[in-house]
């Protein structure tokens, strides 16, 4: 593209993440210019871009950010592939020192902490228009068709729109992912309010730290008590893809379980050190939960999984001390079905508590969240995609003010019928020291969230008799507290204001 073109857009930061969103607009046909302060990174993507000379015909290489700004037609787009943190700020501020306007779009398109984009929205109020929209799908879904949450003014989304929906990940009405170029339903959308979309996209990540970390504890079940070999399970996994856990997890995981390590013959994975890592939007989650008192049992295991995983040495060395129980094998029909069973339970569970602390998260922010279309969007293109959302949308097309997917008819009749092999793997679990404390965890959240009495009344009077933290009474309204004189000889109660 000559330096006289106009680009529809421009992309500054052309690591994994910038140079696939690119090369998927300009597969889409829209014109971009491209700068990253690597100058190698910058000729690496110049030289992807090359291959295609279609896409060459419609990219621009910059050298410095004048040339960028100068190559956009007005209002001028400019999205962000950088690290989150102060590097946005950094780039940001040279923007403006390099010509940016009042008008121009600035979209951060990273892994940025939902109050960070909220800050910035204030902070370049009136030196430019502030936006952001989450991606979701990793390198492939950014090249091929990611997840978009988009937030910010919604007048800028109206502007980014047509951009970012061709781009996106499609779907046919039956929730199935169609291939890159395909029309079908888009999965972008606009979220709402600044900082919105990057918390939902936060959330989405914590669903996906919950389901990676149960779909392990599976495996986990299936090798240790089931006695099978990393195949046989890879099969079974890829039999379970076809029903009710159909999903991108599922089935990479399927793949990756049959995978053979080409050096030593054995099953690839038993050659990966057992060490998660994980980049902190799990963290942001669980944290975030627990901050705003909402119930997130999975999500925060599952975190802490990856935590106690890192710790390998003392693993080992304390395996030594407490050698366990010895498994009794089984690998019957009836025992793989209940691992389905409780894996589908616990799933829902671990869906239900992200839609929760999003509800409750929108509550404090005034966000007016539509749950439905957030599930659509999750259908395609990012790492949690999978058939279980088609119910999940469907279940708040219903219900859009539903507090809970365990209170859905569909979930609850789900949840029903397969209760009692969850049950039945969760004794298996604990009988035979299987290690699997999501799949635990999301048991004890549905026994709590389904508890109609709970003993939280001792604990509060626990808190009035050290502390006179006070309680309230069943038999007097929500308003008025009391105090109980637990130390005084007439022990005695009396009325709080």
């Amino acid at each position: 593209m000559s330096h006289s073109a106009v680009s529809d857009i421009a992309l500054i930061g052309l690591g994994v993440m910038g140079k696939s969103l690119t090369l998927n607009l300009l597969e889409n046909k829209f014109f971009v210019s491209g700068y990253d302060a690597n100058p190698g990174t910058t000729e690496g993507a110049k030289q992807a871009i090359a291959e295609d000379s279609d896409f060459a015909q419609r990219y621009l290489a910059c050298d410095d950010l004048t040339t960028l700004i100068q190559s956009l037609k007005k209002p001028r787009i400019v999205a962000l592939s950088v690290p989150a943190g102060k590097v946005v700020d950094l780039v940001i501020e040279q923007l403006l020192e390099h010509g940016l306007e009042s008008d121009d779009i600035v979209i951060d398109t990273g892994n940025s902490l939902w109050t960070d984009s909220i800050r910035r929205a204030e902070l370049y109020r009136g030196q430019c228009r502030f936006f952001t929209t989450a991606v979701s799908g990793g390198e492939q879904g950014a090249r091929f068709g990611a997840s978009l949450m988009a937030s910010g003014d919604a007048d800028v989304w109206q502007q980014v729109m047509p951009m970012w929906r061709a781009i996106s990940a499609k779907i046919d009405p039956q929730g199935q992912a169609l291939p890159a170029l395909a029309s079908g339903e888009p999965c972008a959308a606009y979220i709402g309010p600044s900082g919105s979309g990057h918390f939902v996209k936060m959330v989405h990540n914590g669903i996906e730290y919950a389901d990676m970390q149960l779909i392990c504890e599976a495996y986990q079940l299936l090798k240790d008590i089931g006695g099978m070999n990393c195949a046989e399970i890879g099969q079974v996994f890829a039999q379970w893809n076809e029903g009710a856990l159909n999903s991108y997890l599922m089935e990479i995981t399927a793949d990756i379980l049959q995978q053979t390590d080409p050096a030593s013959g054995k099953p690839l994975v038993e050659m990966i050190r057992d060490q998660a890592g994980q980049k902190g939007t799990g963290l942001w989650t669980a944290t975030h939960a627990l901050e705003s008192g909402s119930p997130a049992l999975t999500i925060v295991q599952a975190v802490s999984s990856r935590a106690s995983s890192a710790q390998a040495s003392l693993r080992q060395n304390l395996a030594k001390l407490f050698p366990g129980v010895s498994k009794q094998q089984d690998n019957s029909a009836a025992f793989i079905d209940a691992v389905q069973d409780a894996l589908y339970c616990a799933k829902i569970c671990a869906y239900a508590q992200g839609f929760s602390l999003m509800a409750i998260t929108a509550r404090e922010q005034k966000w007016s969240l539509n749950f439905a279309e957030i599930a659509r969007i999750w259908r395609g293109g990012c790492i949690i995609r999978a058939a279980f959302l088609q119910s999940i949308a469907a279940a708040f097309d219903r219900q859009p003010d539903l507090a809970n997917l365990l209170g859905d008819d569909f979930f609850c009749q789900e949840i029903d019928k397969r209760q009692k092999t969850w049950r039945l793997v969760a004794a298996r679990i604990c009988e035979q020291g299987v290690s699997a404390p999501a799949t635990l965890s999301a048991l004890s959240y549905f026994d709590t969230m389904t508890e109609a009495v709970s003993s939280a009344n001792l604990l509060q009077a626990q808190r009035d008799y050290f502390g006179a933290h006070s309680y309230q009474r069943i038999d007097q309204g929500e308003g008025k507290s009391f105090h109980f004189n637990w130390s005084d000889k007439e022990r005695s109660e009396t009325e709080r204001s």
